[in-house]
């Protein structure tokens, strides 16, 4: 009896994951996941230094810190509400709802300030 079709081609016996090429490309993927996804054993070998292109002043006393933040949060609620008067619906509820936590850190910054150098 004669089969219909040809028999297949003939194949290397080893699976190809277990090939030359294969070998390198696992140890290729093996080097990336460790770089992208250290160990914690890796990560605490190596403690992260915090950059300081950004620094604030070790001098600077409570009190000024405070006064900084307060005015910077005041600025990005004004920030926030210009922006709602140009959205609609959900992004403008959105926004307000973002508007009203900038404004209860702002209320707390006021008031550590007050507990600071409470006014006469």
């Amino acid at each position: 009896m004669k089969k219909p079709s040809p028999n297949p081609p003939e194949t290397d016996p080893a699976p190809p994951c277990q090939s030359p090429d294969s070998n390198k490309l696992n140890e290729a993927a093996e080097r990336a996941l460790k770089f992208h996804f250290p160990s914690t054993a890796d990560i605490k070998a190596a403690p992260r230094t915090p950059s300081t292109l950004f620094t604030i002043d070790p001098q600077a006393t409570t009190e000024t810190l405070a006064v900084y933040l307060v005015e910077t949060l005041a600025s990005v609620d004004v920030m926030v509400h210009h922006l709602v008067d140009h959205l609609d619906g959900g992004s403008r509820n959105a926004l307000l709802g973002i508007s009203n936590s900038i404004m209860l850190a702002e209320i707390t910054a006021n008031r550590m300030l007050d507990q600071i150098d409470p006014s006469a």
